[in-house]
């Protein structure tokens, strides 16, 4: 979830989370998967899935690995963090300098990278 610190409103957050989000994202209530409208019979438009699928084929180890490699290429002398498992997909904290700076998501089917660039600076994390 995310707060607008403006207003107090907390949402979920965007991408991953509404697109591959297993269990609470579009397709998911809409009675599919994951991807729903957006996502087609596997892949689709967005990486969603109009079927439930089992469980994830990418490991935690892996994600973290993948998203090294995709920060190697797109932003150099950054770091992936631990990979913290949601449902059908992994979070990682991007770090620059030791200090969190990012934060991408790996799919947890098909190994897919969406890098968040809508958080703004990072100021702290809590686990309910």
């Amino acid at each position: 979830m995310l707060i607008d610190k403006t207003t107090g409103r907390i949402f979920p957050e965007y991408g991953p989370n509404m697109m591959w989000n297993t269990k609470y994202g579009h397709g998911a209530m809409m009675g599919g998967g994951v991807g729903g409208m957006m996502g087609g019979s596997y892949g689709g438009m967005m990486g969603g899935w109009s079927q439930p699928l089992g469980p994830a084929q990418v490991t935690a180890e892996e994600a973290e690995r993948i998203a090294q490699r995709w920060l190697d290429e797109a932003y150099p002398g950054t770091k992936a963090d631990e990979a913290h498992a949601f449902h059908g997909y992994y979070t990682i904290h991007v770090t620059r300098d030791g200090r969190v700076s990012g934060m991408l998501s790996v799919n947890g089917y098909t190994g897919s990278v969406w890098y968040h660039g809508w958080h703004g600076a990072f100021i702290q994390s809590r686990e309910a």
